[in-house]
């Protein structure tokens, strides 16, 4: 992005706006110290002003505002000391979390928050939304499995589920597919039960994207990598005003790559995003974004987890020395993905009390998977470590698939919100109000293996120290030729068409009162009605089987804030959130059968007590959180069958979260982040359950990144800096007999600008080529990428 200023009109914009936007500039310019308005005695901060050079935030400098002649926005003479500078873009607790929904910042919003800044990601050469989300303790990556099959972005947050809790600027992205960053302006985790801001799901946490959208100003970007695994990468960035308010913005993709230290394995995509925005800068604003992206990879199932003859615990086989560049799929696998999305949102200001949102999307997702998933059984476990040139792999895995699919899904989602501000007597308040409707569809066409003819079979084999990607004899059928071959899934059968559909219709209110100038209580619920379907058919299943199920559910939360200063906030947050059965249509992990037909949806409750400091005038934000999630009536997933039953066990993470973030001295910045999780299954009708683990969350996980500038704005500048991503060892099941070690990560980062407007960097990755594992699952493991180099130029104006 352009570090010039915005060339946003200043029409009638109060005088402290104005005096806050140069002091902003001078700062983003000069490096000078950092600056801040200063508030009167007895009132908070409300909003952040982000620096001149951050030119992605096109809303009004002023949180509050009245309407006057020609449209503007000015802020009343109350209001000013809502004004704050921004004192150092790597500062998380400055950062707006971009939901309309939430319309505080970091530091003002009662619950745990991690950032991936803007800055960040340059720095590290971020490159999908898996590599952004590596800066976040407590989230792991699933390859998922199942009737789904699955793959795309799969994450878990502190150990949960949160496959449909993906949002790009708080409304739903519901497509399973790898997500590329090229768009993305930064992200936002929010830790714990949220149900009350974003409906059903949200156990562990929900994932916010908050996208490059036009704005006012002119900025023009690009930029080339290359390195090893054959990557080549370009992007693109231009952003164009058009008369006073309204501007363009375009942003682009292409991007070509292999996978260092795993065979076969590539992506080739690209994408592109324009936007469009009126009346920026004024009461009303109406942004329309469209995003499409193209996928054709190779999914990459890992290597099988094998359990030593006379061990109790299963380990990757590339711990006992199996090649870890080993991938075990067939020529018939592939992952081609297309999605289309358009966004429109609007903001009006109606007065200085009342500002009214309506933010629409429609997607379109289609998709074509089909995946090896390699397992090794007691046969082939045995043989690896006394005849290892024997020992034979089953990639048809579980259920004997999945089978190849092609899968069309839709769909729309409408917020209508509202955040009131006013008083009443002596207390002042903020309301938030609305509608949430959405409605998603999703329609596979299966197919299937034959082996040799033999109708009925799904033999597929390949040796486990050299696999083949080729199986003589294997087959795969056209659109219902091997319907004996389609996979049966218990109380669905082998369907070779199957359907499923959901709507949600959401309500929600909260409101947020100030007993005093220093201490707040907010209270809110939000009530949802699911109404949810699956059917099957074609193949074998005659007929076909159609179940359906609706569900009310109701979740509220409770904070608790304190707020001597502008700059700190102590907090206690307790919020609720649902899953029912059928939530993850598009995922198709959980389909509804006979006998999950009114099964009471998973719920989950959130007790956090935290502290947020916002420190040296901004410079600096410090975090720490303690908190207890427990989580009722836990569906299970039988790995072996498929079969999803309803446990009513209960599960507990317990834990303490730091984060720090922000400039240590002048030019050395750094984020640093730590997590520790306390996570056990506390009840189970599996009574050897009790007290174990609960899979893929680490006990230890922590980040740190840190880099500095040598002689900033001189020819002889030089950045460098480095990092480190670390989590302990996870278990990947219930029993806690299956484990993959620690995952520890060393990258490096130097850079030079050549004036104000070129920049070449060198990203190193995984600089001890350490064996790690990114993606896990039940009885398999990725290897992650090994020792990798990726040299990138780049261009602003």
């Amino acid at each position: 992005m352009s570090s010039k200023h915005s060339n946003r009109p200043l029409g009638a914009v109060s005088l402290a706006a104005s005096l806050t936007l140069v002091s902003s500039a001078a700062y983003a310019q000069s490096g000078s110290p950092h600056h801040k308005v200063k508030h009167p005695q007895g009132r908070r901060h409300q909003a952040v002003v982000p620096p001149a050079s951050q030119k992605t935030q096109p809303e009004p400098v002023v949180q509050k505002s009245v309407s006057t002649q020609a449209n503007s926005i000015e802020a009343a003479a109350a209001e000013t000391e809502h004004l704050h500078v921004v004192g150092s873009p790597m500062n998380i607790l400055q950062s707006p979390v971009g939901i309309s929904r939430m319309p505080q910042d970091v530091l003002h919003t009662p619950q745990t928050i991690n950032v991936v800044p803007k800055a960040l990601m340059e720095q590290q050469n971020v490159k999908s939304l898996d590599e952004a989300l590596r800066n976040v303790p407590g989230i792991t990556a699933s390859v998922g499995e199942g009737e789904g099959g699955m793959a795309g972005d799969q994450f878990l947050i502190r150990g949960f589920q949160a496959q449909n809790d993906i949002y790009e600027n708080g409304l739903r992205d519901f497509g399973v597919y790898t997500r590329d960053s090229f768009d993305y302006d930064h992200i936002t985790v929010i830790k714990g039960p949220s149900s009350e801001v974003f409906g059903n799901g949200t156990t562990g946490g929900a994932i916010n994207i908050t996208t490059k959208v036009a704005h006012l100003g002119d900025s023009y970007g690009a930029s080339l990598s290359g390195g090893s695994g054959d990557y080549a990468r370009g992007t693109l960035d231009f952003n164009k005003q058009i008369g006073e308010s309204t501007a363009i913005r375009i942003t682009g993709m292409g991007n070509e790559n292999n996978t260092v230290g795993r065979n076969d394995v590539y992506s080739h995509r690209w994408g592109i995003a324009p936007s469009i925005a009126f009346g920026l800068g004024k009461r009303t604003t109406f942004t329309l974004e469209y995003f499409h992206q193209t996928d054709n990879r190779i999914p990459d199932y890992g290597v099988p987890v094998i359990t030593k003859p006379g061990t109790a615990i299963a380990k990757p086989g590339t711990e006992y020395g199996l090649n870890r560049n080993n991938w075990y799929g067939t020529s018939y696998d592939q992952d081609v993905s297309n999605v289309d999305m358009l966004t429109g949102r609007l903001k009006f200001d109606l007065n200085k009390y009342i500002t009214l949102y309506n933010d629409l999307r429609g997607g379109l997702y289609s998709r074509y998977f089909s995946a090896s998933q390699p397992g090794c059984d007691t046969t082939c476990a045995a043989e690896f470590f006394t005849n290892p040139a024997a020992a034979q792999i089953n990639r048809r895995g579980h259920l004997g698939g999945p089978e190849p699919y092609q899968q069309n899904d839709w769909s729309v989602q409408d917020v209508f919100s509202g955040v009131a501000k006013f008083s009443t007597w002596r207390l002042r308040h903020e309301i938030i109000a609305g509608v949430d409707i959405e409605h998603v569809y999703d329609r596979r066409t299966n197919q299937a293996y034959n082996f040799n003819g033999q109708n009925g079979t799904q033999k597929d084999t390949t040796s486990l120290l050299h696999p083949s990607s080729t199986q003589s004899g294997l087959l795969l059928g056209s659109v219902g030729q091997y319907s004996g071959n389609l996979v049966n899934i218990s109380g669905v059968g082998h369907a070779l068409y199957k359907t499923g559909d959901a709507t949600d219709v959401g309500a929600f209110f909260s409101d947020q009162i100030w007993l005093t100038s220093w201490f707040s209580v907010r209270g809110g619920f939000r009530w949802d009605h699911w109404d949810s379907h699956y059917s099957a058919n074609g193949g074998t299943t005659g007929a076909g089987v159609s179940y359906g199920q609706t569900q009310d559910t109701f979740n509220p939360t409770v904070s608790l804030m304190y707020t001597p200063t502008s700059n700190i906030m102590v907090y206690f947050n307790w919020a609720q959130s649902t899953t029912p059965m059928g939530l993850y249509v598009t995922n198709s992990s959980e389909p509804l059968k006979s006998s999950t037909q009114g099964f009471s949806p998973e719920r989950s409750s959130l007790y956090e007590l935290g502290a947020k400091y916002n420190a040296f005038q901004g410079r600096m934000g410090f975090t720490a959180s303690v908190f207890r999630l427990e989580k009722g009536n836990a569906l299970m997933t039988d790995a072996s069958t498929g079969t999803v039953s309803s446990s009513s066990d209960s599960q507990r993470n317990q834990g303490v979260e730091l984060s720090v973030s922000g400039e240590i001295l002048k030019n050395w910045t750094m984020i640093g982040t730590y997590a520790y999780y306390d996570a056990t299954t506390v009840s189970s009708l599996t009574a050897a359950n009790v007290g174990k683990r609960i899979q893929y969350a680490p006990k230890n996980s922590a980040t740190i990144w840190s880099t500095y500038t040598i002689a900033p704005n001189k020819p002889w500048n030089l950045t460098f800096g480095g990092g480190l991503t670390w989590r302990d060892g996870v278990w990947l099941n219930a029993a806690n007999t299956a484990r993959v070690p620690a995952t520890m990560e060393w990258d490096a980062v130097i850079s030079h600008n050549f004036g104000k407007h070129w920049r070449i960097a060198m990203n190193d990755y995984n600089l001890d080529n350490r064996l790690n594992y990114s993606n896990l699952f039940s009885d398999r493991a990725t290897p992650s990428v090994g020792r990798s180099f990726l040299a990138n130029i780049s261009a602003t104006y």
